[in-house]
Formats: structure tokens, C-alpha cells, sequence
């Protein structure tokens, strides 16, 4: 197997179980369409490569220095949730049929997911145990880089894929649809963020 599809198969492996960042990006492929789904997934590809650049390439001082502030960053992270549910029940849909340009509401749904992708340092864990799983630990610097371009376009595809696929059924649904889970993945955003609250309280 290749370094790259290795990569290709990390990235797809990391972005895939569905969590907030899943939940954040078909909220908005839901509510404002298909270019903003895939913003929001190109901002957690962005941070899932930047970890995995930490991981592939070994950088001790910054990823200890991560885990040692991992509870204040839980803290922040789950803060964030909260606040992205509560706007969630406040929020509402575009119209089905209309596809927005992007402006700097784009933007906005880049730097949502990718700083909230961030605030999860255990991502380093994962990406060290998988590499380990792969035998990629020692590659050559090459190699390293090439490993998380393919992590990066793993992510990618999986967000390339739901976004579409949310897309199509964007089309199917009424208003009413539209507003009932908006409020859905607002209770599912603010019970991730209360769980990840809870466990910085018992640490």
C-alpha cells in the first residue's frame, strides 16, 4: 500500500465517525447549501492535517505542550459547543431551492469547524496510534509530507461526500423539516459540549 493511500485511508478513518464536526457541517449543507457544508469540512480537514503534521513528524514539544492544556482546551471547546447549539435554535433555513454565494458567512463556517477540530488535542492520539498501526512512525521526511497530504484529501473526500449526499436531500425538504432539525442538531451540539464540560469537571 502506498504512503499516500495510507494518508488517504487516516483521513477518511479520523473525519468519518460522526461527532459535532459531522453534525456542524450538515447543519450548514441544511440550512445555507452545499458550498458552505464543504467549508465547514475543509476547515476540520485543515486541522485534522495540521495534527497530523504533529504526529507524522514527531513535534514532542508541541504536542505535550497540547495534552497539558488539554483540559482548559476541553473547556473552551465545550463552551463553543454550547453556544453553537444555543445559535442553533435561534437560526434559521435559506430557502431549499437556493444555492448561496459564498461571502464571509463562508468564511465564518470555515473557522467554526477548524478551530472547533482544534480544541480536541486527543486527536494527536489517534493519529499517533494509527500511524503506529500503519508502520509509517519512521518514514523519510518526504514520505511524512506525502503521508499527511493524503489525510488531508482523505478528510476532504469525506466531507465532499457528505456534503453532496446532504445536499441531494437538502432539496427533498420543507421548511418545516428544515426548522424541526435545525433544533435537532442544536440538541445534539449542546449535548456534546455539556458532555465534554462534565468531562473537564471530573478530571
Amino acid at each position: 500500500m502506498s504512503i499516500a493511500l495510507k494518508g488517504i485511508i487516516i483521513g477518511l478513518s479520523i473525519a468519518a465517525p460522526v461527532g459535532p464536526i459531522g453534525i456542524l457541517c450538515m447543519k450548514r449543507t441544511i440550512n445555507q447549501g452545499r458550498l458552505y457544508g464543504l467549508m465547514a469540512g475543509l476547515g476540520a480537514a485543515t486541522a485534522d492535517g495540521i495534527y497530523g503534521l504533529i504526529a507524522a513528524f514527531g513535534f514532542d514539544a508541541i504536542a505535550s505542550g497540547l495534552m497539558a492544556q488539554q483540559l482548559w482546551i476541553r473547556l473552551i471547546g465545550g463552551l463553543f459547543l454550547c453556544y453553537l447549539g444555543y445559535q442553533s435554535f435561534r437560526s434559521g433555513a435559506a430557502d431549499a431551492g437556493a444555492e448561496p454565494r459564498l461571502s464571509r458567512n463562508a468564511a465564518a463556517a470555515y473557522a467554526t469547524t477548524f478551530l472547533l477540530t482544534l480544541t480536541n488535542p486527543m486527536t494527536i492520539l489517534s493519529f499517533l496510534g494509527i500511524f503506529a498501526g500503519l508502520n509509517v512512525m519512521q518514514a523519510s521526511a518526504a514520505d511524512s509530507i506525502t503521508l499527511v497530504i493524503g489525510v488531508f484529501a482523505g478528510s476532504m473526500l469525506w466531507w465532499l461526500f457528505l456534503s453532496v449526499v446532504i445536499g441531494a436531500i437538502r432539496q427533498t425538504l420543507n421548511a418545516r423539516a428544515m426548522r424541526w432539525i435545525n433544533r435537532l442538531s442544536a440538541v445534539i451540539l449542546l449535548a456534546f459540549g455539556l458532555y465534554s464540560l462534565y468531562q473537564v469537571v471530573i478530571s
